[in-house]
């Protein structure tokens, strides 16, 4: 039978809340107590930590929604399951996002297990930790085109590639081809030392990294020395036709509008595809237009495909990142209402609503 933490009677302005198993209670702490920092900078309460008990003094909604988060986040470690700073960030925003009264333990037990959307790789399960993470990883396993759009750490990628290995694993496809358009802000590959290879990897290591996550190194070097796994910049894709494959199309923002048509027409049979990239960083030069902003016009009404959207809400990295995220997007947003363009190419185009899904 599983322990369940306990809130004891005490004075008001204070929420006493008892774990009975120590090991789990370290684990809920963190290293150093990081964990407790955490929700203590973000919710603006203390956290005093007696022995088994945590004690959280604040506001009443802070020391509700304090308490709600902890009880979900041992919950969780009761499971067997880790609690790292990401899950607890991910607890942070679940629970200062609900618009209805606050959870129940039991309620909040449930926003921790993704059911059929957890992934399970060679060395990690990975889980969505935001709706809009796991209406992606829905529509990757949905449709035969998918399309991931938003700011940078909102997982596009990084989800994309862990359904490739799981459906590689599971036997639902042949291989994996992972690629990128070889563009970079004031590079070009003509100007980088060594072989082909050599002048291509850097361009491609974000794939790389992604694949080292999930798949042992032995394993990973079998299978690339198999072609199983594919991992080639956008210009190689040319006159291939890709069948029984999970095709990534990774920072499709630097594609031009030739290029992700020729991509796109790839796709063969028993093959899916997922192109993924962020409208707000795109290197191409100047009066070169975007390929995945021409894709979103043209394409948003064909039956077959998905479009999600990110925003700074759904960012898994280090809360910094999301905050400049919105700094940036006000700038962007007090340009345009002083009549400047935010960008040097004028391809701004409206914003979706956060976290939506437009499937045809």
């Amino acid at each position: 039978m599983g322990l369940t933490p306990t809130t004891a009677d005490v004075p008001a302005g204070e929420t006493l809340l008892e774990f009975p198993d120590n090991r789990l209670l370290i684990d809920l702490c963190g290293p150093h107590d990081r964990h407790l920092a955490r929700i203590e900078e973000a919710l603006k309460i203390h956290v005093l930590r007696r022995g088994n008990l945590l004690s959280v003094v604040g506001t009443p909604e802070a020391q509700a929604e304090a308490a709600q988060i902890l009880r979900g986040l041992y919950a969780r470690l009761e499971q067997g399951r880790p609690v790292e700073m990401a899950e607890v960030d991910a607890a942070l925003r679940m629970g200062s996002d609900q618009a209805r009264e606050t959870p129940t333990p039991a309620e909040q037990l449930e926003m921790f297990q993704s059911g059929q959307f957890e992934l399970r790789t060679r060395k990690k399960t990975v889980e969505p930790r935001t709706d809009a993470q796991k209406d992606y990883v829905r529509s990757l396993f949905k449709h035969e085109l998918a399309f991931g759009i938003g700011p940078a750490g909102t997982g596009k990628t990084y989800l994309a590639v862990a359904v490739g290995v799981t459906m590689l694993i599971g036997g639902h496809v042949d291989k994996i081809i992972l690629s990128r358009p070889a563009v970079e802000a004031g590079e070009r590959l003509g100007f980088l030392p060594g072989d082909m290879k050599e002048k291509v990897d850097p361009y491609m290591q974000p794939l790389y990294d992604a694949l080292n996550d999930f798949l042992p190194a032995k394993q990973m070097q079998k299978l690339m020395e198999e072609k199983r796994i594919e991992i080639a910049p956008l210009a190689f894709m040319r006159g291939r036709t890709l069948s029984n494959a999970f095709v990534v199309l990774d920072e499709a923002q630097n594609a031009t509008t030739m290029q992700m048509k020729m991509f796109l027409t790839r796709l063969g049979e028993g093959s899916r595809m997922v192109v993924t990239g962020d409208r707000t960083q795109i290197d191409l030069p100047r009066g070169i237009y975007s390929g995945l902003v021409d894709a979103e016009r043209i394409l948003k009404d064909v039956k077959g495909i998905s479009f999600s959207y990110f925003t700074a809400s759904d960012v898994v990295r280090h809360p910094l990142v999301a905050r400049i995220i919105n700094a940036y997007d006000a700038e962007d947003e007090a340009a345009l209402a002083r009549g400047e363009t935010p960008d040097d190419r004028g391809q701004r185009i409206p914003r979706r609503t956060p976290g939506s899904s437009s499937l045809a």
